[in-house]
C-alpha cells in the first residue's frame, strides 16, 4: 500500500510505515534463520548489519547492538573470508561508535589491497562522525552526490553540511534529496524529515520549533514508530507547554524501552503535577541509560550527558560522559557539549583547556565563527 501524507500533498508517496515496519521486522528475523543454517551464504549477514541497524535508528531497538555483537562472534567463529569478515567487523564497530576499532579493520583490509567500494565510503562516514579532514570529505561527498543525485549520496552531504554550519545550504539539499527521492522506502524519506527537524530544532543557533516540529511530524507520519521523532516533537511541546499534545505524542513510544522516552515522559508527568508518577519514570530512564552506558558506552555517551546535564542532575556525571564522547569524536559540537557539560560542574579550568584545544582543532574552520566559542573568552 502507498500512503500519501495528509498535511501536504506535495510530499513524496510511499509504503504505509506500519506496513512497512511489519516486513522489516519479518524479513530480519528470515535472514537471521537463514544466517544460523548457512552463516558462509553471500550477502545475508551484510543485510543483518542493515536491518538491525534500521530497527536500532527507527525503534530504538537497542538490542540490535548485542545481536550484532553476536553476528560478528559467529563470523569468526565459522573461519569465513577474513576480508569479509573485515568489512563487517568494521560496519558493526562504527555502529557502535567505536571509531578506532573500525578503522583498523579497514587497515586489514586495505593490507591486502585497494579498498572495495564499500568501505570506502564507510571510512568516509566515519572521517565525517569524528569530523576528521572534512574540507576532503566535503569535497568527495559534493562530487558523489552531483553524480548520483541519490538520497543516499545527498543525505549526507546535507549532515555535513549541518556540521560545518551551513544550514540554509544544508536545508537545501535536504529538500532535494526528499523531493527528488522516486522510490517507495517510508524509511528514507522519514530519515530526511528527521534531519531537517533537528536542522531547525537543535543546529541553528536560533531555532525555529514550528519548522522543526513540522518536519518531526512528517517523518512520524512517513514511520508513525519512529521513537526518535517522537521525542524531538515532545521537546518542542514541552517547550511550549503544550503537555497534552506531549503526552500524545510520546505515549506510544513507551513501549519501546528507551530511556529518552522516560525521561520526557516525566516531564510531561512533572507539568501534569503527578511528582510521584514523574519520578518513577525519572528514575526508569537513569536506569536505563546506565544500562546502555554500561553496555555501550561510546554509543551513548553523548545522550547520556545531555540527560544528566538537564532532568538527570549530575553534572560531574554529564562532564565525565561529555569528555568521553569528545575524546571519541572530537567535532565540535562534541567540543561545545563538553565545554557547556564543564563550566555547568564547576570546572573552570578544564572549560579553559577544552576552549583551547577547540581553537587549535576548529578555530581556523568557518563553523568555529558560528559556534558557541565564537564570543568565548578564556
Amino acid at each position: 500500500m502507498i500512503a500519501l501524507l495528509d498535511t501536504d500533498l506535495d510530499c513524496p508517496l510511499a509504503t504505509d510505515g506500519n506496513i512497512a515496519i511489519i516486513n522489516l521486522k519479518s524479513a530480519r528475523l528470515q535472514s537471521w534463520s537463514i544466517f544460523w543454517q548457512s552463516p558462509q551464504r553471500a550477502g545475508v549477514a551484510e543485510y543483518i548489519v542493515e536491518q538491525e541497524q534500521m530497527m536500532l535508528q527507527f525503534l530504538s531497538d537497542f538490542a540490535a547492538l548485542d545481536r550484532l555483537d553476536a553476528l560478528v562472534e559467529r563470523l569468526v567463529r565459522n573461519d569465513l573470508d577474513p576480508l569479509r569478515i573485515a568489512l563487517i567487523q568494521a560496519q558493526v564497530a562504527s555502529t557502535k561508535h567505536h571509531f578506532s576499532e573500525a578503522r583498523a579493520h579497514l587497515q586489514k583490509i586495505e593490507a591486502w589491497g585497494p579498498l572495495p567500494p564499500a568501505a570506502k565510503r564507510l571510512l568516509l562516514s566515519i572521517d565525517q562522525a569524528c569530523g576528521n579532514k572534512l574540507d576532503a570529505v566535503l569535497e568527495i561527498r559534493q562530487q558523489m552526490a552531483a553524480e548520483s543525485e541519490r538520497l543516499e549520496d545527498l543525505l549526507p552531504l546535507g549532515a555535513l553540511l549541518a556540521d560545518l554550519r551551513e544550514f540554509d545550504e544544508a536545508d537545501g539539499i535536504y529538500q532535494k534529496a526528499f523531493r527528488s527521492y522516486q522510490e517507495v522506502s517510508p524509511f528514507a524519506l522519514a530519515w530526511v524529515c528527521f534531519q531537517l527537524g533537528v536542522l531547525w530544532g537543535e543546529l541553528v543557533r536560533e531555532t525555529q520549533p514550528s519548522r522543526a516540529e513540522k518536519w518531526y511530524r512528517k517523518a512520524i507520519d512517513y514511520v508513525p514508530d519512529y521513537v526518535k521523532a517522537r521525542v524531538h516533537v515532545s521537546e518542542i511541546y514541552l517547550e511550549q507547554k503544550m503537555i497534552g499534545d506531549a503526552e500524545a505524542i510520546l505515549t506510544p513510544a513507551l513501549a519501546f524501552g528507551d530511556p529518552q522516552v522516560d525521561w520526557r515522559f516525566s516531564e510531561v508527568m512533572i507539568a501534569q503535577g503527578k511528582a510521584l508518577d514523574g519520578k518513577a519514570y525519572l528514575e526508569s530512564s537513569a536506569r536505563g541509560f546506565e544500562v546502555l552506558l554500561g553496555k555501550h558506552l561510546l554509543a551513548f555517551a553523548d545522550h547520556g550527558a545531555e540527560f544528566y546535564s538537564g532532568r538527570g542532575d549530575d553534572s560531574h556525571r554529564a562532564f565525565e560522559l561529555a569528555s568521553v564522547n569528545l575524546a571519541n569524536r572530537p567535532t565540535l559540537r562534541a567540543f561545545e557539549q563538553t565545554y557547556e557539560a564543564a563550566l555547568c560542574d564547576g570546572q573552570v579550568e578544564a572549560a579553559s583547556d577544552i576552549l583551547s584545544a577547540a581553537r587549535i582543532r576548529w578555530g581556523a574552520s568557518h563553523a568555529f565563527g558560528k559556534s558557541l566559542f565564537a564570543d568565548a573568552r578564556d
